[in-house]
């Protein structure tokens, strides 16, 4: 079974889940309408079904060529991403001066969702393209955003994220690649870099890196650390690609999944040394990385609701056709339809709300951003930049988490049939793998909410999200719908576990931070527990609301209900491991020996 856009419902969580339609109320988007936006995603799930969507099999089972330095991508690779560069997608919330757009952030990661639930491995070089830009129009001089900023928009050249060495993972402080000045304002990078996403390829006529490196005077660690823009052909004076840079691919990973994103080991001055500009100033590069590296993160995150959404396709799909068993309140004789047995329905139930919730937390991220970003005064920015930054580690850590269930619920449903390759749902799980891992693994999402996000404004931040989930949590029970069943009771129970655990972090930061760090994976998924309930009930209030069909009410509200009674519940399960769990963690030795 193929993918199919499920534009109507990416809509509804954009407008009403997120807020997007408050956002347009609120007049931060004078230059759009509803009828617009839903425009933009029509064509967007058109291309992503017709042109990306067949491409992701063939990807997966021919990979990419790696011969002599190059890299040559699966058949039909070169031709839709070209298709889809000159269709202006690359640039749809890019600025407008370089060519860009200029549309939402939002609409953007709406977007964003279906060309990576088409094809992740397509989505993927777009994604980190689209980052690049951020940094660079951020933080790049003049002449460097003249020269390149155009190209990047518009797609014809695609850019990169090179952090990653082989001795220092996570621990970008520890990088060792090298960046010498040479006095003309250039400088010389030489070093290896690893798992670098998109390095090498025949999509796009240049290649443009952001480099991590280190000054030779430059202090240690994070500290010491600049960013480069270093391309892979270097610029003639009208701007076209030159001589080739002193940067090349020595190799390409064989991976578990994403088979069609070539992921490179890219060496750097192996003769004179690769010509780098600098981004930003000396020894500040990891301000200017994170610019890049918080819009990727959402996108990150969106790959995991992107491929639970097609494992959550395929799996209804077949449910529906496979028969197996005659159900328990089947009134036909013979194999009943595999859809109609409890057990499958929960995972399908689960696969739904798990998809919906991380979806609806990714948009509101991004609508977050964009108010960061368009809101009139300093101080209306300043609480939406801060709703932006809490919510960013949830939607890459929750998000991926779940990609990763949902794809191996997805195989549980196809029995057998699901561990064989021709199915496709494998694909799904080995796919979905590495969103957990890469942009920062979920442990580091964790300890960035707990450490970082939580005390932002002396906690003042979360206490006001949890405000609003309060606020959702009484419009269900004010509602007094029965179809609602005991939603609103056990979405009051999420909350309130949520803020007990929240109290208990912000009162262990200072005093016993090892505790805390012990805590903060479990914590996430509190918080992402009872937001992600709290937001199926927004989505299911604003469908009784809009008047949107009964039908479309009745299944936004069952599905909440559903959530709330087998997920949100889960929460004080949660609580309890965050309050008192972090001990046996921390002092858990013995049972490593």
């Amino acid at each position: 079974m193929t993918y199919r856009a499920p534009v109507a419902d990416i809509a509804f969580a954009l407008k009403h889940g997120a807020g997007f339609m408050q956002a347009l109320a609120d007049g931060l988007h004078p230059e759009l309408g509803e009828s617009d936006v839903d425009a933009v995603l029509e064509e967007a799930g058109r291309f992503a079904t017709d042109v990306i969507a067949p491409l992701n099999r063939l990807g997966d089972q021919h990979g990419t060529l790696f011969k002599n330095g190059t890299v040559t991508m699966p058949p039909g690779w070169r031709e839709a991403y070209r298709a889809w560069a000159e269709a202006g997608w690359n640039g749809l919330a890019a600025p407008a001066e370089w060519g860009g757009q200029g549309l939402p952030h939002a609409i953007n990661a709406a977007c964003n969702e279906m060309w990576n639930s088409a094809a992740m491995a397509f989505g993927l070089g777009p994604m980190l393209t689209m980052s690049a830009i951020e940094a660079l129009a951020e933080h790049g001089s003049e002449p460097l955003k003249a020269a390149y900023l155009p190209k990047l928009v518009s797609g014809e050249w695609m850019g990169t994220m090179v952090l990653t060495e082989p001795q220092a993972g996570s621990d970008v402080g520890a990088l060792r690649t090298k960046a010498e000045p040479t006095g003309d304002g250039s400088y010389r990078l030489t070093g290896q870099k690893s798992f670098i996403t998109y390095g090498e390829h025949d999509l796009t006529d240049n290649i443009i890196h952001f480099v991590l490196a280190r000054l030779p005077d430059a202090p240690p660690g994070n500290r010491g650390i600049s960013l480069f823009l270093v391309p892979k052909f270097l610029l003639n004076a009208d701007g076209t690609p030159g001589a080739r840079n002193d940067v090349r691919a020595a190799s390409i990973e064989h991976k578990l999944g994403i088979h069609a994103s070539p992921t490179c080991t890219m060496l750097f001055g192996d003769r004179d040394g690769a010509v780098g500009y600098l981004v930003g100033e000396e020894n500040r590069g990891l301000a200017c990385m994170f610019t890049m590296m918080n819009q990727a993160r959402l996108g990150v995150g969106l790959q995991g609701v992107a491929i639970a959404e097609r494992a959550t396709q395929q799996a209804l799909a077949y449910a529906r056709e496979r028969r197996q068993g005659r159900a328990a309140a089947a009134r036909e004789e013979g194999p009943s339809p595999i859809i109609a047995h409890p057990d499958v329905r929960r995972m399908l139930l689960t696969m739904r709300g798990l998809t919906v919730a991380a979806r609806s937390i990714c948009f509101a991220t991004a609508v977050a951003i964009d108010r960061s970003e368009l809101l009139p005064d300093e101080a209306s920015r300043k609480v939406a930049h801060e709703r932006a930054s809490l919510l960013t580690p949830v939607a890459k850590a929750f998000s991926t988490d779940i990609g990763i269930e949902v794809a191996s619920l997805g195989i549980q449903v196809h029995g057998g049939m699901g561990f064989i390759e021709e199915t496709g749902a494998a694909q799904h799980l080995r796919d979905a793998r590495i969103a957990a891992i890469y942009e920062g693994t979920n442990g580091i999402q964790a300890i960035d909410l707990a450490t970082r996000k939580l005390p932002q404004s002396s906690g003042a931040t979360v206490h006001a999200y949890l405000g609003e989930l309060r606020d959702t949590v009484s419009g269900v029970i004010t509602a007094n719908d029965p179809a609602f069943g005991a939603t609103g009771a056990r979405l009051a129970e999420a909350v309130e576990s949520l803020e007990r655990a929240t109290h208990w972090m912000l009162g262990e930061l200072d005093s016993r931070p090892q505790s805390v760090l012990a805590s903060a994976t479990p914590y996430l998924r509190l918080f992402a527990h009872a937001a992600g309930g709290c937001m199926l009930a927004d989505a299911a209030l604003a469908a009784m609301r809009t008047g949107d069909g009964t039908a479309d009410a009745d299944g936004r509200i069952a599905l909440a209900r559903f959530f709330a009674n087998h997920i949100a519940v889960l929460a004080s399960g949660l609580e309890r491991t965050v309050v008192e769990g972090a001990a046996s963690v921390t002092e858990g030795d013995a049972a490593l020996a």
